[in-house]
């Protein structure tokens, strides 16, 4: 062949080669414009098949301890949930059911949320242990007669300033209202018998109650014999002690003594150290009490619902007035040197309890006494799934134990930090006369904008040597 004829089929078959590298690149870019197309218009299946219709939008707002949707009503077909966590701390979504949900989303922090949903009613909660139970649980409905319409703004409306005053005196005046006491308190002192062999018998029941946390507020409590919190079991060194639980639910609970020096076969964690206690079941719990301890009696089972609803209460082993005196030693300007009340305040932030005092939500707390120059021991626990800065208004407090063992240095504070499971012990004394606001110092935990709210109570100082008018 000639170099001429050569070149010219060295010429075809360039052209050739360029012509197919030319379709094969308009094949694959057709192809993959193709599935880009598709990506586009397939959502999270909740429910329905992927659809090329606009979604729905529905806004969504979270606080504690609600959810709030806008619209709730919407057709079949895309939607997208544009969430915004109001609340102070996280939260998420997740809509029953489907496999549509958010990761944990900040306090002030924003989401957006894809799916598609079939004709139905859908649950939206927030997954966080408790949460629902506290009341972050709304319904989607899904109707093919629906229409898509805009969210209107879900926000808590602005109030006017003359109003705000107005609400917040009004919340406050109703703290002092007897009225807004009504209900059974917890922390009742338990009282026992003792059986033939020398052990002090304590009587508790686990059941579900009708609980006024404040007043026209009434939620289902998982309690010990009735109460949030359970009542005060209270023994001495030494003595032989033997609790009696009977289950009254209906699903299994067991009973772990928490803080206090047991056998590990009464340690309460099935199927660890026994079975799980079937509804209807007694199980008989004993030990010696070794050592002084600020310990709590509590669920062990289920218990990121059980002991937010409510069932936890105070084991105290020991004469703690003594204990905290023997500490403080000369620091507490006391009048006599002895601690004339010593309180239980249980914290709580979740389940159908929520964010409160002693099992109890302003203004439905109830509020403390104390005489000038007298003093207070305070035993805080942490039943909730938060970390609460409890701050007393004056004076500041000496803390002088810490999870029941007394501190070698113990410390001043006036807001200390309570984390989950944690007791801490300290001794107030009145220096003042006066109403003195005692609170969660997580502001959103103590207040809204309509008044005060929550983890809120107070101490009431007076001196009985002031004369009267």
């Amino acid at each position: 062949m000639s170099e001429t004829s050569a070149s010219k089929t060295d010429q075809i078959w360039g052209r050739a080669i360029t012509a197919l590298m030319l379709l094969a690149t308009i094949v694959t870019v057709v192809t993959l414009g193709a599935v880009g197309v598709t990506s586009l218009i397939v959502n999270d299946n909740g429910g329905g098949g992927a659809s090329t219709a606009a979604p729905t939008v529905v806004h969504v707002e979270l606080a504690e301890f609600s959810i709030t949707l806008s619209p709730s009503t919407i057709p079949p077909g895309p939607v997208s949930f544009e969430v915004h966590n109001g609340g102070s701390m996280e939260h998420n979504i997740a809509v029953k059911t489907t496999n549509i949900a958010s990761a944990n989303i900040g306090s002030g922090g924003s989401a957006t949320v894809n799916g598609d949903l079939d004709a139905g009613e859908f649950s939206v909660i927030c997954t966080i242990a408790g949460h629902e139970a506290a009341g972050m649980i709304a319904t989607l409905t899904v109707d093919p007669s629906a229409t898509s319409v805009q969210p209107t703004d879900t926000t808590m409306p602005i109030m006017s300033n003359e109003d705000m005053d107005a609400s917040m005196k009004k919340v406050a005046l109703s703290f002092v209202d007897p009225a807004s006491k009504s209900g059974v308190n917890g922390n009742q002192e338990l009282e026992f018998t003792v059986d033939a062999d020398g052990y002090k018998v304590f009587q508790i029941e686990a059941k579900v109650v009708d609980w006024q946390l404040e007043p026209g507020k009434i939620v289902k409590a998982w309690t010990y014999n009735g109460t949030v919190p359970g009542p005060i079991i209270r023994v001495n060194v030494g003595d032989k002690v033997r609790i009696v639980l009977k289950n009254s639910l209906d699903q299994s609970t067991s009973l772990h003594l928490h803080g206090i020096r047991v056998p590990n076969s009464m340690d309460g964690v099935d199927p660890y150290t026994q079975e799980a206690q079937k509804p209807g079941e007694t199980m008989t719990y004993e030990f010696t009490a070794l050592e002084p301890s600020i310990g709590m009696y509590h669920s062990h089972h289920n218990a990121q619902i059980q002991v937010p609803n409510g069932m936890a209460g105070a084991l105290i082993i020991g004469d703690w007035k003594k204990i905290a005196m023997d500490v403080a030693g000369t620091r507490l300007p006391d009048a006599d040197g002895k601690v004339d009340q010593e309180q239980v305040m249980v914290l709580n932030d979740a389940g159908t309890i929520g964010l409160s005092l002693n099992g109890k939500s302003f203004p439905g707390t109830d509020a403390f006494t104390m005489n000038l120059n007298e003093t207070m021991l305070v035993h805080y626990y942490n039943e909730g799934l938060m970390t609460h800065p409890m701050h007393l208004h004056q004076p500041h407090g000496l803390v002088v134990a810490h999870d029941g063992m007394p501190l070698e240095t113990p410390f001043w504070a006036d807001t200390l930090n309570v984390a989950p499971g944690e007791r801490w012990s300290v001794l107030y004394t009145a220096v003042d006369p006066g109403v003195w606001a005692w609170h969660c110092h997580i502001l959103t935990h103590a207040e809204t904008q309509t008044g005060m709210k929550y983890m809120v109570t107070a101490v009431i100082v007076t001196d009985p040597n002031a004369p009267t008018s």
